[in-house]
């Protein structure tokens, strides 16, 4: 469409453009990448404008501006999120913030509970049917225009044209000042966070599962996560905000969204912000459908996603679960943003879940972010009872269903290991857990992760095998209770009743997962894993271990015990073990049969007259035993 034919008398200057704003104005501004730089700096320059109030979600340009004592006189800003560029001027109450769901804000506008005089926006110019697109900034900026009693766009032709709910009729629009220039661009500082994101990344890739429906927050730590599911296959994405994270799983097929069920075969989102080289990819690209934040942020639309899983940032998370998102102290550092639409959507979708992934320290190391309680002044963004999966670069803690004493252990488990004692200390004094609490190992035990394993039975199930943690208590008990009594007869050797806490507690007093370890079998079952075997070694003689296994007995004779013989030998050999000790009751003739098939030139000793004592050696090299001993 020609515009100069179509619509003459719109056509004007920015200079021209901004004169029409009155005094007293509540102008409205599109969004971060978006956002409309021309009609900003003519706005800024334009000295009669006085007592102006501006709303935006994500602001760049007027940043060049808040250190004007002249400009803060004239224009009071109100922000629904604080950028990186912002956050100075947060510091020193410079602007305003206002905490809002994502989800929410577009009904502000609707409502009025927000009154728009003005909007400043920019658009891609028309198609010849006279459409412009808002290209890559959806989110609140339809609502804000919409809602406007007059809407000022810029026309620039590097704004890509965008799929979806990205189209404005020029007939919607009041004044258009034609004006090329580049996109904001927007790229994350990655270096501070590589080593951590690894392995923080490591993490959530071993929860996030191939077909998964993605959402990835606002901030660096998320994305750079991106880079560590390149392994999946099949991933889809609803999200927020589209980023340069995205094309490498995009261009490898690792994103195709074919398993989505609402809206397959097509990325969601409602914002873009990155390079040049990210806004030529969505131009024109009809697998991103763009849709308004009341849409996408919407939780009952994100729970029409099957098994959506919700990655997000977070300042701190205390011992109960409680996230703080949005400030530091009573300094505001951000914004609550999408984190809680997205938690409770994953929540209520089918398989879905949320995670929330931080390092486990800020400044340098200084301070912990996993703490006793949420910093004076900070505000819970995320409840405790939203909280699902917290991963640090220490692990994953599991808090959805469990206890405030099962919370501490499992969070004190994943902080930074020169905070873990301090932390159990101070929920001792809380009485959050029992005084005789241990604290988790402070070693760095990133090296278990080479001891995590899967094992698929014959009948199709898979077992997952890992180390035993302390967390572990609640699942370790249940296990026990589910076992019969001659099962517990032939591994403990009298008819043991009771597995209390204090018999966990001497457990896990003598585990330190190089001279003794403890490996656990776990299934899936609905929402959850339990237990359904376990082996361990502990140090019996210099290089000797001695090991014991239990599996339940729904899961016996399927290859499972010789499975954990096999992989306790490999450890016990890495930790200079030259063979195996085994105190076995003699009726117990399951266990002798494996161990005898493991080992066919074990010695036996006689112990008592109901016990006998095997000594297995290893050898550099050993055979694997059948699937079904």
């Amino acid at each position: 469409m020609n515009l100069y034919e179509y619509c003459p008398k719109k056509i004007t200057t920015a200079d021209d453009a901004v004169s029409k704003i009155k005094r007293g104005s509540r102008i409205f501004v599109g969004t971060g990448c978006g956002e409309p730089q021309h009609l900003i700096r003519f706005m800024v320059k334009d000295m009669s404008l006085q007592d102006i109030m501006v709303y935006q979600m994500l602001s760049f340009t007027l940043a060049d501006f808040v250190d004007d004592p002249s400009f803060l006189r004239r224009f009071s800003l109100k922000l629904f999120f604080i950028s990186k560029e912002m956050r100075k001027a947060a510091f020193e109450g410079k602007i305003d913030y206002i905490p809002a769901y994502l989800s929410q804000i577009p009904k502000m506008f609707y409502s009025h509970r927000i009154g728009i005089d003005v909007a400043l926006i920019q658009v891609s110019p028309p198609d010849k049917f006279g459409y412009c697109s808002l290209g890559v900034s959806i989110d609140i900026t339809r609502a804000g225009m919409s809602n406007a009693k007059m809407v000022i766009a810029q026309v620039n032709a590097n704004m890509p044209r965008t799929w979806g709910d990205s189209f404005v009729h020029v007939d919607e629009i009041d004044w258009l000042v034609l004006q090329d220039e580049p996109l904001v661009e927007s790229l994350p500082i990655l270096t501070r966070y590589n080593e951590i994101a690894r392995r923080i990344g490591h993490y959530v890739s071993q929860i996030v599962d191939d077909g998964a429906t993605l959402q990835i927050g606002f901030g660096t730590l998320p994305n750079v996560i991106l880079q560590f599911l390149d392994g999946k296959k099949d991933l889809g994405i609803h999200t927020q905000l589209i980023t340069d994270s995205f094309i490498p799983l995009l261009e490898k097929k690792v994103i195709t969204n074919k398993k989505k069920n609402h809206i397959p075969g097509r990325v969601v989102a409602s914002l873009c912000m990155g390079s040049e080289a990210l806004y030529r990819y969505v131009d024109n690209n009809p697998m991103f459908y763009f849709r308004s934040s009341e849409y996408v942020n919407d939780p009952t639309i994100i729970a029409k996603n099957d098994n959506l899983v919700s990655i997000s940032s977070a300042l701190e998370v205390d011992l109960t679960g409680q996230v703080c998102s949005d400030s530091v102290g009573y300094l505001f550092y951000s914004g609550i943003g999408d984190q809680v639409d997205f938690l409770r959507g994953s929540a209520m979708s089918n398989g879905g879940f949320s995670i929330v992934a931080l390092p486990s320290t800020a400044q340098n190391g200084k301070v912990s972010r996993i703490v006793p309680h949420l910093s004076e002044g900070a505000g819970v963004a995320t409840t405790r009872g939203d909280v699902n999966f917290v991963v640090t670069e220490y692990g994953i803690a599991e808090l959805q269903g469990k206890s405030i004493y099962q919370r501490v252990m499992e969070l004190a488990q994943i902080s930074h290991p020169k905070f873990r004692d301090e932390l159990v200390q101070f929920a001792k004094k809380r009485h959050y857990i029992f005084g005789d609490q241990l604290t988790p190992s402070q070693d760095d035990l990133m090296f278990l992760e080479n001891y995590k394993t899967t094992y698929q039975l014959k009948n199709g199930k898979t077992i997952e095998f890992r180390p035993l943690l302390p967390s572990d208590e609640f699942n370790y008990r249940n296990f026990f209770y589910s076992l019969q009594d001659q099962t517990i007869y032939f591994r403990f050797f009298y008819r043991m009743k009771t597995f209390s806490h204090e018999v966990v507690q001497k457990h896990w007093a003598s585990v330190d997962y190089r001279k003794n370890m403890s490996i656990i079998g776990l299934v899936q079952r609905g929402g959850y894993k339990e237990i359904i075997a376990i082996g361990s070694y502990a140090e019996s003689e210099s290089d000797l271990a001695e090991i014991a296994f239990v599996v339940r007995e729904d899961q016996q004779n399927l290859g499972i015990s010789s499975y954990l013989i096999n992989q306790l030998e490999t450890i016990a050999m890495e930790n200079h073990y030259t063979g195996f000790t085994a105190t076995v009751l003699k009726e117990n003739f399951a266990m002798l049969h494996v161990f005898k098939k493991k080992y066919p030139d074990l010695k036996i000793t006689t112990s008592s007259g109901s016990e006998v004592v095997l000594i297995m050696m290893f050898k550099a090299k050993e055979a694997d035993i059948p699937d079904n001993a």
